[in-house]
């Protein structure tokens, strides 16, 4: 859900969107100028108390935004949100830490398709690192690993790829339901790295709701917030491993980048034409977008598992739903998306007119989604789904209160001259993508102790191919990276056993939609641990590469 802004500050080379543009109109070429349609989708939401602060979840309908992958300069979440830490105040200058991530595609995917994947999104002090998943984190340098081990391998059933999850390919309006809820799989520390600053027990952990998976996968180990604290003592205490989570979140959609080109035509009057963008369309003609964004309070997981660690009655891991408030909507929302060409000042970016094709709407008192004007929004279908399409068309004019605004305009009337009828969104041609790779040095974490299982493959539907080996699951190169001693590592081992023993991927953990289809996780992910490594055991993936 990038959502996930801080991808936008990666330096990266960017493949270039191909435009095709037929003979006939060579001599408007100059004329067309590449932009780009970016911003915010709005989702006010009803307050929930402050003492809902143990974590969240939430359903979002996961679609095809574009018709087209256009390459790795598209990016964009689709909904979903932040979660920081709770300061019984306002949020500390200059410390921004959180969870975000989501749904989405982002410039560094190197597999992607037109249905998205999901990233787990933390951030660390600033974004001086993050972490996506088991594995996953800022850049491919393993020498500076900058959140690559901040993340935990949970599940001995779902295959996380460094990719990003991926969703079965073709999902089209599907909820996808997650979580996050703290678990005290660890006891909290005096020191952390030799220095006398404290680490919390909080293993803030995903939990998914799909069709073909339920329940937690991963955690981020809680040494990825308080190593911050190591060089800075004076931030001891301020991240998510020992804080509460803050419960009353932005929801929005963030979108970074979609392709757009606009021209002038020979009077000075300026449009612009955008990639066909849709949104799920269900039987009503409506698109329902997000449901029951809920936040939890430690009675509502948290204190169970806590008394089973220390003696007590093995739990089921149902989320209690006695300790959970659930968002309203009130059908209020908005949109901030612009169209402007690069490099443009931030008082010449205008915005378009989206009031006069989109109404944002609670659907039910736990639902929000869109109605649209099929005046101008047209009804399509794919091979997956129904889809409302936005209109690609328009014009740069003033509204009604004098403002220059992107209006709506149809595709006859916008002049032939500019060209924008014969450009084509094409997928960008580039290399192979590189593969993510693992280190492979005897003595690294990822060999020593080393894997007991292996190696296997799995192929997901983006094309890729997984190398993945099984590990005991404390002997995984994140909990090897993650400042925990021997004893820590066995008495960590033996709480997660009993989880892998007594939570089963087909339980409902969190609580179930009421409206609504789930997605599926790609089939390819969902794998079974081998004979003999049933509880305690995960599997890792090591590589993933373009298939041959």
């Amino acid at each position: 859900m990038f959502r996930n802004r801080y991808m936008g500050i990666i330096t990266s080379t960017l493949a270039s969107l191909i435009v095709l543009i037929p003979s006939s109109v060579i001599r408007s070429q100059e004329r067309i100028q590449e932009g780009e349609m970016a911003g915010y989708l709005l989702v006010p939401h009803e307050k929930v108390p402050e003492s809902y602060n143990a974590g969240f979840s939430l359903y979002v309908a996961a679609w095809p935004l574009l018709k087209e992958y256009p390459g790795n300069r598209f990016q964009t979440g689709l909904f979903g949100t932040w979660m920081f830490a709770q300061y019984g105040g306002p949020k500390p200058e200059n410390l921004y830490s959180d969870i975000e991530g989501g749904l989405g595609w982002w410039r560094d995917t190197r597999f992607a398709t037109e249905t998205p994947k999901f990233i787990m999104g933390g951030v660390a002090l600033n974004f001086n690192e993050w972490a996506n998943g088991p594995g996953a984190g800022q850049g491919r340098d393993w020498s500076k690993p900058k959140g690559k081990y901040g993340v935990a391998q949970l599940s001995p059933w779902v295959l996380w790829p460094a990719d990003g999850l991926n969703l079965k390919q073709g999902t089209c309006g599907e909820l996808f339901g997650y979580g996050y809820l703290p678990l005290p799989l660890t006891t909290p520390k005096t020191t952390t790295a030799g220095k006398e600053v404290p680490t919390g027990d909080q293993a803030w952990t995903l939990f998914l709701n799909s069709d073909n998976f339920k329940g937690p996968v991963a955690f981020f180990t809680p040494y990825f917030w308080s190593r911050a604290s190591v060089d800075n003592p004076k931030l001891a205490g301020m991240f998510l491993d020992g804080r509460p989570s803050s419960p009353n979140k932005a929801l929005q959609m963030e979108t970074q980048y979609v392709p757009s080109f606009q021209a002038v035509d020979s009077r000075g009057e300026t449009y612009a034409r955008i990639a066909p963008t849709s949104f799920p369309r269900n039987a009503k003609e409506e698109s329902m977008l997000v449901h029951r964004i809920t936040a939890y309070n430690k009675s509502a997981l948290w204190d169970s598992v806590k008394a089973w660690f220390e003696g007590g009655t093995p739990v089921s891991g149902v989320v209690d739903p006695k300790g959970a408030s659930v968002h309203t909507f009130n059908g209020n929302g908005g949109s901030t998306w612009k169209i402007y060409s690069p490099n443009v000042p931030k008082d010449k970016k205008m915005p378009i007119a989206w009031n006069s094709f989109a109404n944002p709407v609670a659907l039910d008192p736990h639902t929000y989604g869109y109605r649209w004007n099929y005046q101008t929004v047209t009804k399509t279908e794919s091979k997956d789904g129904m889809l409302a399409t936005l209109p690609e068309y328009y014009h740069l004019k003033k509204d009604k209160s004098g403002k220059q605004t992107w209006a709506v305009v149809q595709p006859k009337d916008v002049p032939a001259e500019t060209g924008l009828a014969k450009v084509q969104f094409g997928r960008s041609r580039k290399d192979r993508s590189e593969p993510y790779v693992t280190p492979d040095d005897a003595q690294s974490s990822w060999k020593k102790p080393g894997p007991v299982a292996g190696p296997f493959k799995a192929y997901p539907g983006d094309g890729s191919e997984i190398t993945y080996y099984w590990y005991r699951f404390v002997d995984q190169p994140a909990l090897l990276n993650a400042d925990l001693t021997d004893q820590e590592r066995e008495s960590l081992q033996v709480r997660v056993e009993k989880l892998h023993r007594a939570w089963k991927k087909d339980r409902e953990y969190l609580p179930p939609p009421t409206v609504g289809k789930l997605a599926d996780i790609d089939p390819a992910l969902i794998v079974n641990p081998p004979q003999g490594f049933e509880a305690g055991y995960v599997p890792i993936a090591t590589r993933q590469g373009a298939k041959e």
